[in-house]
């Protein structure tokens, strides 16, 4: 990992991220570690040898709790047991997603409440579960994943950039509910981040083209491009920022 800003209040502080263990979670877990925090994450899938060689290269391991965010009992469990551990979780991090493509006349049911309980619904839960536990540390910062997809209008997975959408939502009305309790809560939007399930799935070198050419800076976005962005939503240096999205794509998507 490259080297990143080091924000001193993260040190020892207690983290929990959704969906740590692969993809940007991973770089997320490595980037929390490497500022001295308490990290726990959870994931679908054994993350034993992430801990392991993340222990051997940073010498802080990480706590991991096997767990499917959609089963909220269980993401609900594996918070009590990382705050058991740690300490409050004064950093809550909404990460895990799922970004399956899919066509409007394809949708059924039961794809609809499976696309909302992974990128949705179990944010809501995961952000209930920590509020208590920092209304009475004095405050926290909760970082809810979102994406551009939804801002820049794009088909071919309308129930993912539905969910997105509502997590700006709720990212807002949180803020407002708990700013009095110094909680503060913002959002991400990532941009096309090239993980190892991207560029298995849908990187494809004309689409890889194209997406860049949409970019206003012409460099394709790692997992590490993410990381610096979310350390800062989650000290004291942005104590002052909330229920704001902060969008990390490269430039395809430009406001003002």
């Amino acid at each position: 990992m490259s080297d990143t800003a080091i924000f001193p209040d993260l040190k020892g502080a207690s983290v929990f991220i959704t969906g740590g263990g692969s993809g940007i979670g991973a770089a997320l877990s490595e980037g929390f570690l490497r500022q001295g925090a308490k990290v726990a994450f959870v994931g679908r899938s054994d993350a034993s040898a992430f801990v392991a060689r993340m222990e051997a290269e940073t010498g802080n391991p990480p706590l991991f709790i096997q767990c499917d965010i959609t089963d909220i009992p269980a993401l609900k469990s594996a918070i009590e047991q990382a705050a058991e551990a740690h300490g409050p979780i004064t950093t809550l991090v909404n990460n895990a997603a799922n970004d399956q493509r899919h066509a409007t006349l394809d949708v059924d049911e039961e794809f609809w409440d499976w696309a909302q309980a992974i990128n949705l619904k179990a944010y809501f839960f995961a952000c209930q579960a920590v509020l208590p536990g920092m209304q009475a540390a004095g405050g926290g910062s909760i970082v809810n994943f979102t994406s551009i997809s939804y801002m820049m209008g794009n088909s071919g997975y309308p129930a993912y950039t539905t969910a997105n959408a509502g997590i700006n939502g709720m990212t807002r009305s949180l803020a407002r509910e708990f700013g009095a309790d110094r909680i503060r809560v913002n959002a991400l939007a990532p941009g096309w981040v090239l993980t190892d399930k991207q560029l298995d799935k849908w990187a494809t070198p004309e689409a890889l083209a194209a997406h860049l050419e949409r970019q206003c800076l012409k460099d394709h976005l790692a997992p590490q491009d993410i990381v610096g962005s979310t350390l800062f939503l989650a000290s004291a240096t942005s104590r002052m920022i909330t229920g704001q999205t902060l969008v990390v794509d490269g430039g395809v998507v430009v406001t003002g």
